[in-house]
């Protein structure tokens, strides 16, 4: 066997697609020194043929080990063969408590558990914990009490939500009024942008799909004055002569990120300070909050501190350039810094604190309104590497490698997303651990989340450092134990689970979604056949969501005009001809929408139509569909013409920086997304005329 057949031996091992297919179906060959570089940052180095066979023995150990957790299914006898002889003896502790003792069988496989749980096994002198799953996770269906849901929402980027006295970005409070408006409407949910952490210490950073940590939140939207009370807000204004300061924020029409973040910090710090004297009634609340969030929390807020420290004295932005002993967050040098400034790492848990009681209590409004799901958080492909999560987690990432999509039609370079990814042998080796905090984080307050890129629980494109987008590879995880591990924490919160499966979608995939009761994603844009024909509403599937259009796509009155075209030329990102091409398309594509509205009931080819008539010809459109769920952007629900983000670009677009034009709570009360959202109410009727 020959060195490369060798590597390519230990790739395969490893989870590595050494073959692959191309968005255009043609088959693919990562080459040998793209393996060898991915390998090495796997800690599996190939640069020869003894350090192939080294790191096959390794992978060889790592596979024979008992994990500390294993996944199986509700109802399934479990096979141990691998591990315990048959008939060994074992006693098993449920997780509420109850115990039950017995051997395992002939073939040494365990019995069936009905109980879904996290339950704990012990055999001899070995003790595992046992993830039971559900075989789905919770449905809309359950969610809304109705076998066959025809529910409706709408998507909102959080930070361009705004009410007099947000500073100038949109907050929890901003997201609480526009709730209680829209569940008079008769909203199932509220779909969000990421809320996760971002970097205080950095604020010309604010792409929601790059955050620090996705255990936490971006302290940024908070609003304390729902919390504290807007009297204390005030005085802390006035005292911090931020007023002026804070009015001018909220009169402008894109968000200025880094003014409003030092804004906003600054305010913080003076609610904190004021918080620290004593005598106000939610202390312990507060110690309660912070006692509940353990160890994650304290390294989140010692990450915060620390990294702000690197930031102002040594202009150190990435963890993996601190001094040595301050990046492991368990380290003597670490604890010493954490007394040194527990006054700072207290104000970044004060922070956590006041956002998170802000979410609860949006999602409570939206219950306690009637909405059967409320919020749908918004959960990233990844992390940023040199962030928060990457620091405390280290064991179970891949902080060196990036996410990214490999060349397809769109992207004939390739993608980059600047985020790292989970460790699969990592993720085994510590009982999913990573996995499980980060489900449960983004489902505490919320009633559903969409997984961004949910490929990612069969593969990831992962890029080397310094390298080409394309020359990356994909690398498998273990996508059995991940979906039962969804399955299990959907069922523990009673919250429903979205996948947005766009793009290059594995073959074989979108059924296994739908298998578990994850629910995928189809956009109105992209439902066309390779002859341009839009699908018809009774063509497109009961098992997906339905919408119009994506932050990361033209708004429907946008593709209309052609203005992410128009973008592109600006800002050169396309030449004269490909500008022409991409309008004579969009031209035949308008045609062939305006075929498929007027066949299912839309206005007649022969009438004039604006992009205010296609908008709504669309909610229409969507809301006659099976899907269980149609959310409704607000973009579209208003009529706007740009979109939140242009891809491939960073500062030279407003990505992540518009604003909506009128307050939350009179969003839907001008005349245009009134009468769609009267339009998608009227299409989502049960036959018998019961709007769900």
């Amino acid at each position: 066997m020959s060195n490369d057949e060798r590597l390519r031996a230990l790739a395969a091992a490893a989870g590595i697609a050494v073959d692959w297919i191309d968005a255009e179906g043609r088959p693919r060959k990562v080459a040998p020194e793209v393996l060898r570089r991915v390998l090495a940052e796997l800690e599996l180095p190939a640069d020869s043929g003894g350090q192939i066979a080294d790191s096959l023995e390794q992978l060889r150990r790592t596979s024979s080990e008992l994990p500390p957790l294993l996944t199986l299914e509700r109802g399934q006898s479990f096979d141990l063969s691998g591990h315990f002889e048959p008939g060994s003896a074992f006693e098993l502790t449920l997780e509420d408590g109850w115990r039950h003792g017995g051997r395992l069988d002939e073939q040494a496989r365990l019995p069936p558990i009905e109980q879904p749980g996290y339950h704990r096994l012990a055999i001899g002198a070995q003790s595992l914990t046992l993830a039971v799953a559900p075989p789905r996770c919770t449905g809309l269906d359950a969610l809304s009490g109705h076998p066959s849901p025809r529910l409706w929402g709408l998507a909102v980027q959080l930070y361009s939500l705004h009410r007099q006295g947000d500073g100038g970005i949109g907050d929890t409070q901003a997201l609480e009024n526009l709730v209680h408006r829209a569940a008079r409407e008769g909203a199932a949910g509220i779909a969000i942008s990421p809320l996760h952490a971002m970097f205080s210490a950095d604020t010309q950073r604010f792409s929601p799909y790059s955050p620090s940590s996705r255990l936490f939140y971006n302290v940024l939207h908070s609003a304390p004055g729902s919390i504290l009370g807007e009297r204390e807000v005030r005085t802390a204004l006035e005292a911090g002569g931020l007023a002026d300061e804070w009015q001018r924020l909220e009169r402008l029409e894109l968000i200025d990120w880094p003014a409003a973040a030092e804004a906003k910090l600054r305010l913080l710090r003076l609610l904190h300070a004021e918080f620290r004297q004593g005598g106000n009634p939610l202390e312990q609340d507060f110690a309660s909050f912070r006692c509940n969030g353990g160890e994650a929390l304290e390294n989140h807020c010692r990450f915060e501190a620390l990294h702000a420290y690197h930031v102002r004295h040594h202009g150190l932005y990435d963890w993996r350039r601190w001094d040595p002993a301050l990046r492991y967050p368990g380290s003597a040098a670490v604890a010493g810094f954490a007394r040194e400034y527990e006054d700072e790492i207290t104000f970044h848990a004060f922070a956590q604190w006041l956002i998170v009681r802000g979410l609860e209590r949006t999602q409570q409004a939206a219950r306690s309104a009637g909405m059967p799901i409320g919020l749908i958080a918004d959960l990233a492909v990844g992390a940023d590497g040199g962030g928060s999560q990457a620091w405390s987690r280290q064991a179970e990432l891949l902080p060196s490698l990036t996410v990214g999509a490999p060349p397809d039609i769109l992207n004939r370079s390739g993608q980059s997303w600047g985020v790292s990814a989970f460790s699969p042998w990592g993720l085994r080796r510590h009982g999913f651990h990573a996995f499980i905090e980060m489900l449960r984080a983004n489902l505490a307050h919320a009633g559903g989340i969409r997984i961004d890129h949910v490929m990612g629980l069969r593969r990831l494109w992962l890029i080397p450092p310094g390298a080409e987008q394309r020359d990356g590879a994909y690398l498998h995880y273990p996508q059995e134990d991940l979906m039962r591990l969804l399955a299990l924490e959907s069922w523990r919160h009673g919250a429903a689970i979205l996948g947005e499966d766009l793009g290059t979608v594995p073959e074989g995939f979108r059924p296994l979604l739908a298998e578990r009761g994850i629910l995928g994603m189809r956009v109105l844009l992209f439902e066309q056949d390779d002859d341009g024909r839009f699908a018809r509403p009774q063509q497109w599937p009961g098992d997906a969501l339905a919408t119009s259009t994506t932050h990361d796509l033209p708004t429907l009155a946008g593709w209309w005009r052609e203005r992410d075209i128009d973008w592109r030329e600006r800002l050169q990102l396309i030449d004269v001809e490909a500008s022409q091409a991409a309008r004579r398309t969009r031209q035949r594509e308008r045609l062939a929408l305006r075929e498929a509205l007027a066949d299912s009931g839309g206005p007649a080819l022969d009438e004039p139509l604006d992009s205010d008539g296609l908008i709504d010809a669309c909610v229409r459109f969507l809301g006659a569909t099976p899907a269980p769920l149609v959310l409704l952007p607000m973009e579209d629900a208003l009529g706007l013409d740009e979109q939140a983000n242009l891809p491939g670009t960073i500062d030279s677009h407003p990505n992540w920086r518009r604003r909506l034009p009128l307050e939350s709570d009179e969003l839907l009360d001008d005349a245009a997304p009134a009468r769609r959202l009267c339009l998608l109410k009227q299409a989502r009727r049960t036959p018998g005329g019961e709007v769900k």
